[in-house]
């Protein structure tokens, strides 16, 4: 049994390499390292920052997250590095929640598979969700102190980032973007190829016009992320496959039907733990309606699944603090429980 075990966690943790790392990950990291390098810390903290509008900031935040296809660990790098640019904690974790909880490419896939219902219904409850979790961040956490909190808002610069850095994050998002969507269908070897093309153009871009220094500021945040990210990434993973070969499927199925409160809780436990890459839970979560789940606990499991993991769960807690993170997961529990028990029993 213990041998069963080991097994599915290195099954796991060898998918997860074989398919994340190289075309998530790395521009994820990259990403993130470039935010904090290249973005004006004063501009972001005059736009997204805790002085900023809440309605201004946590709007800004929920609408362009959905353009960014991300999993729940592969979006840590890239919320993470907005929140230290200067970013608030609100919006941060918003852009935590709302990129791999409801994409764009997700919500798409769900459309196409599942209905406009629910495909309206994962839109609209993902930002209820997001604005409910930055109110809560932002009150609980406005007393912390940061660096970046030091400006008086006297003189700040309005331009986010120059044009040259822009294109830097431009190509990187491209490369992390684009696999996903020109090659969805396809085998996992056309996006590396699509990865590789934008990749080598960053490359190309940055060598020929980047300062040196301003080359080596990048290379060392992304290494920083890398380092407190990367290794709790992959043995959450490894827990995870451990904990998909212990839970009985037919014990899943038996207690996830209808719209109550203990299915929509159970499914969204069963997100919350479990690991899915951005569009693998739609597929899922269709088998599972045709046995007998209610449409509720589908929509909070479409919104947790992809939207949190553990090792999501202890990525956060190191890099954002165990007090976010314990304050963050539990908050999304019962949101995407009182979310499933609403819309199933009034919108469905």
């Amino acid at each position: 049994m213990i041998v069963e075990l080991l097994k599915a966690g290195l099954v796991a943790l060898r998918d997860y390499v074989a398919t994340h790392v190289l075309t998530c990950l790395v521009p994820a990291f990259l990403l993130a390292g470039a935010m904090v390098t290249f973005i004006n810390r004063e501009a972001i903290l005059y736009h997204l920052g805790e002085k900023a509008s809440k309605i201004k900031s946590f709007s800004l935040a929920g609408v362009s997250s959905f353009f960014l296809a991300a999993c729940s660990c592969t979006v840590i790098p890239v919320s993470s590095g907005l929140y230290y640019s200067g970013a608030g904690i609100g919006v941060a974790f918003i852009v935590l929640w709302v990129a791999p909880a409801s994409n764009i490419l997700a919500l798409v896939y769900t459309g196409s598979i599942i209905g406009s219902g629910m495909f309206v219904s994962r839109i609209v409850a993902a930002l209820l969700m997001a604005f409910i979790v930055g109110g809560v961040m932002s009150a609980v956490f406005k007393g912390e102190r940061r660096e970046e909190q030091r400006s008086e808002g006297q003189n700040v610069p309005r331009r986010i980032i120059a044009l040259r850095d822009l294109v830097v994050l431009a190509l990187i998002l491209l490369s992390l973007l684009l696999p996903n969507y020109l090659a969805r269908g396809g085998a996992y070897v056309y996006k590396v190829l699509v990865w590789g093309a934008f990749t080598a153009a960053l490359a190309v871009y940055a060598l020929t016009l980047l300062p040196t220094e301003r080359l080596k500021d990048w290379l060392r945040e992304t290494w920083w992320f890398v380092r407190i990210i990367f290794p709790l990434l992959l043995g959450g993973v490894f827990v995870v496959g451990i904990i998909g070969k212990i839970l009985p499927e037919d014990w899943v199925k038996n207690w996830l039907g209808g719209n109550g409160v203990v299915a929509s809780f159970l499914a969204t436990m069963i997100g919350a733990i479990s690991y899915f890459a951005t569009m693998t839970e739609a597929p899922f979560v269709k088998e599972l309606l045709k046995k007998g789940m209610g449409e509720g606990p589908a929509l909070a499991l479409l919104l947790t699944g992809p939207g949190l993991s553990l090792p999501n769960w202890l990525a956060i807690a190191r890099v954002f603090g165990v007090k976010k993170a314990l304050v963050y997961v539990p908050t999304l529990v019962i949101l995407g429980t009182l979310v499933g028990v609403v819309f199933g029993n009034l919108i469905f």
